[in-house]
């Protein structure tokens, strides 16, 4: 007993992860699917940042084709990577002007053209809410700054149908 008790302090502890999904439904048939993942130890916190993020993932879609991803992982010196979520409302704020605290960059920059030439990317400022694709901003994807973008912890679709808004 003793002995276990020793090798359960010497052992790290394994962290927990808050990991949520999300749906935004932009203009002309453009939607965007995501994942964010944080420790469990950051639910308290009042807004989630870029800093505390461990996952983090996108896949953009026109009329729910895919037509881009970026994630995390692909991340470089030159990604545009601003990020705000409220985990007690399990929102995303946005309408605010970037980079603030009301505003997202996930590889794309208040202009929504830094992308890359591959890239995918999303942006929410106080002119719109739109993506960025091959380091172009899509104009037809705009959308209100101010509309609400939500998290769930139930899966969704690329036409932003939530399967469980209860979780």
């Amino acid at each position: 007993m003793i002995r276990a008790a020793a090798i359960a302090l010497v052992l790290p502890a394994t962290a927990m992860a808050a990991d949520y999904n999300f749906c935004w439904a932009g203009a002309g048939g453009y939607s965007m699917t995501g994942v964010i993942s944080f420790p469990d130890a950051l639910l308290s916190k009042q807004v989630i940042t870029e800093a505390d993020v461990t996952r983090f993932e996108i896949t953009g879609y026109q009329n729910s084709v895919p037509i881009g991803t970026w994630s995390l992982s692909e991340r470089t010196r030159s990604s545009t990577w601003h990020l705000r979520f409220l985990p007690q409302e399990m929102r995303f704020p946005t309408g605010g002007s970037f980079p603030g605290p009301d505003s997202q960059g996930w590889n794309a920059d208040g202009e929504v053209e830094d992308c890359g030439r591959r890239g995918f990317g999303f942006n929410s400022g106080n002119y719109a809410q739109d993506i960025c694709l091959y380091g172009v901003w899509v104009r037809q994807s705009s959308i209100p700054p101010e509309t609400p973008l939500y998290a769930t912890t139930g899966p969704v679709t690329p036409d932003c149908r939530f399967v469980d808004m209860t979780s």
